[in-house]
């Protein structure tokens, strides 16, 4: 009985491939390249977006860091003290260093210069609170005295467009990462 089936199978397939209209559809590939373009084009667009949003978050991360570092020198040598820095006068020194026009500052920009006892007393948690957004109520502008313990933090919220496989490189409630740039150091004697 299994090898009536399988003749009346071969059999069926047979006749559809005589029927002219069907071979003729299986032999033709006038649109192959398209399709085969359209089937290869959107994960690679997807990949080349996700890898370029990949390196604008790491390149925004390394200017963070390198104003932090820049602008915590003029806490750590007495220059922010001795001249009356506020935090808008701090937070607008900032601003000015970046050269390329990619945060909005200052508004997008979060600073926090605390004064610690010790080094093994610093708080080093990012500032979220539960629902994924940033708990600015404990920011201060404390630059300390010579021998101070300080500790500079900029944050700053960069949003993420691109979410490949549900992988993204976001952290916060709202599909953005925060950066955060630290310095630690303690003062010199001015």
């Amino acid at each position: 009985m299994f090898k009536n089936t399988r003749m009346t199978l071969a059999r069926r397939v047979r006749r559809l491939l005589k029927m002219r209209g069907v071979r003729r559809f299986a032999r033709r590939q006038d649109g192959t390249a398209a399709v085969e373009f359209g089937l290869v084009v959107l994960p690679f667009l997807a990949l080349m977006f996700a890898i370029i949003e990949t390196a604008l978050v790491f390149f925004a991360q390394q200017s963070l860091e390198t104003i932090a570092a820049n602008t915590a020198r003029q806490i750590l040598t007495g220059q922010a003290q001795t001249t009356g820095y506020t935090l808008n006068t701090f937070t607008r020194m900032i601003c000015n260093q970046f050269v390329v026009a990619m945060f909005s500052c200052p508004t997008g920009m979060y600073v926090d210069v605390k004064t610690y006892s010790s080094f093994s007393s610093i708080n080093n948690a990012l500032p979220l609170k539960n629902d994924g957004t940033i708990d600015s109520s404990n920011f201060v502008y404390q630059p300390g005295n010579p021998g101070d313990i300080v500790v500079v933090r900029l944050m700053y919220q960069w949003p993420i467009f691109v979410n490949l496989l549900g992988d993204s490189v976001a952290n916060m409630a709202n599909n953005s990462r925060l950066l955060v740039a630290t310095a630690a150091f303690r003062n010199e004697p001015y």
